[in-house]
């Protein structure tokens, strides 16, 4: 299966450290899969894609007029990290978690951060994830970031970064469970060879963080879906089942003496908790859009009243804002005192002068990104682009430079992918998840995208990407 297999320079590449020359981590998996032969992996994969069909692991992809939902694309061949690794990131996961909810905190309450010009005021207060309506509101227990998902890349030297937050609903766990599953199932003699850390613990780890909030630690949770045609709509379902919580919409709930009740066939029941995966501007009709007709009418009330624990916080985009991303080094700093322990990447912010000059004359080695962009939309990959599309890209710094953020192209590791052709390198990030309830827990290992295409640097499912199982040795297996 990998007699013909290179590595790209200069990119990190997972598996190898040269052509033949497998990573000792890597190694065991690698001849296990050589032992089943290129005709029998094929096979198996057949057989996981099909399951992921029955099962309904699904997506809609944003903007498609057909309606129709995907599988997402599924590789066979983990990716695998050693427990020294995963044990600095981890601590850097965990740090940057604790720093951004400090943030929260501040610019939500006293702003001592705007005041003493550690992060520049009109970033953070003209920020469209900056809400007014919560300002002076603190949730349950101080904490906002209930759900992280922390896009990290690993850099030509082996080093992880940071390359994004996500920190208002993020999406993907779903398939880091079902990946799991399907491998247990379709290749055990894989797994086997390795002392795996489990992931299956999640949905548990998760009630009972958000469980932890509540006085007492009994609540009744449920799960807020703007319903069945929401592109992560399959993972909503999942987390209810999983966590033993009911699936609601928000006709189904009601604000009464600002608290949160569920309509039930015996009557109203209240709710201690409510992980939302609706929107901001959605989740309150009385407060922000009035035209939303998924959201609960009163639901900020009761928030800032502390009857119900909203995960994650209102109001937390202002955080994951791609504008302060380049600050949050600084808010560790200031918050807790204490040196980053994780890279992020160089990050120009078009709204500035100096930033924005720069940019135009180097968008052909580039990545531009908006600043309310996700799934890699509304960005542009300078080296990839055409000399028109940076053109009109320029047109459109020069006219809302703030809009806009820019950072140098990274060479993302690789990993060894099943294609149909062979076995051949492709571009991967990962998105690890961190839970905070009275404490922190990151998931072992996350969700491993891959940009499927030749070339390619995005990696999100909309754009083709597609995802492999992350195995995180436990320490008698580094």
């Amino acid at each position: 299966m990998f007699d013909h297999y290179e590595p790209v320079e200069p990119a990190y590449d997972e598996a190898f450290a040269a052509p033949g020359k497998p990573r000792g981590a890597m190694a065991s998996t690698i001849a296990c899969f050589e032992s089943m032969g290129l005709a029998d992996v094929r096979k198996r994969k057949r057989l996981a894609d099909q399951a992921f069909r029955d099962l309904g692991v699904t997506f809609l992809v944003h903007g498609d007029a057909r309606g129709v939902e995907r599988t997402l694309p599924f590789d066979p061949i983990p990716r695998v990290i050693t427990a020294s690794d995963w044990a600095l990131l981890e601590r850097g996961l965990e740090q940057r978690v604790r720093a951004l909810n400090a943030f929260l905190g501040d610019v939500y309450g006293q702003q001592r951060i705007l005041k003493d010009g550690r992060v520049p005021r009109d970033v953070v207060l003209g920020s469209g994830g900056f809400l007014a309506a919560v300002h002076g509101v603190r949730p349950r227990g101080g904490v906002y970031i209930h759900v992280a998902g922390i896009d990290v890349i690993r850099r030509p030297d082996g080093e992880f970064a940071v390359l994004e937050d996500n920190l208002r609903t993020p999406s993907g766990v779903s398939y880091v469970l079902e990946n799991r599953k399907v491998m247990k199932r379709l290749f055990p003699q894989a797994l086997s060879r390795n002392d795996v850390r489990p992931v299956d613990e999640y949905p548990a780890r998760l009630r009972e963080a958000l469980s932890s909030l509540v006085p007492g630690g009994s609540a009744r949770g449920v799960v807020l879906t703007p319903g069945p045609y929401n592109s992560a709509y399959f993972e909503h379902c999942f987390l209810a089942r999983q966590m033993g919580c009911g699936l609601v919409q928000g006709s189904d709930l009601a604000v009464r003496s600002d608290g949160v009740f569920m309509r039930t066939t015996h009557g109203l029941a209240q709710v201690d908790v409510i992980y939302r995966r609706i929107d901001d501007a959605f989740l309150d009709p009385e407060t922000f859009r009035a035209d939303s007709l998924i959201g609960v009418p009163g639901l900020v009330r009761a928030y800032a009243a502390g009857t119900v624990v909203v995960a994650n916080g209102i109001g937390n985009g202002v955080a994951d804002d791609k504008s302060v991303y380049p600050f949050v080094p600084e808010m560790v700093r200031f918050y807790l005192d204490e040196t980053p322990l994780l890279r992020q990447v160089e990050t120009f912010r078009c709204g500035t002068p100096r930033d924005r000059d720069y940019v135009l004359a180097n968008l052909a080695s580039l990545v531009v990104k908006a600043v309310g962009g996700a799934g890699g939309y509304g960005m542009l990959v300078g080296p990839a682009a055409t000399r028109k599309e940076r053109s009109a890209f320029a047109d459109r710094i020069r006219a809302n430079g703030a809009e806009y953020i820019a950072q140098p192209l990274i060479e993302l590791a690789t990993c060894p992918t099943l294609l149909p052709a062979r076995v051949a390198p492709r571009r991967v990030d990962l998105r690890p998840y961190v839970v905070t309830g009275r404490s922190s827990w990151v998931l072992p290992g996350g969700l491993t995208r891959v940009a499927m295409r030749n070339g390619s640097y995005v990696v999100n499912s909309s754009q083709g990407g597609g995802s492999k199982d992350t195995w995180v040795l436990a320490d008698s297996a580094a």
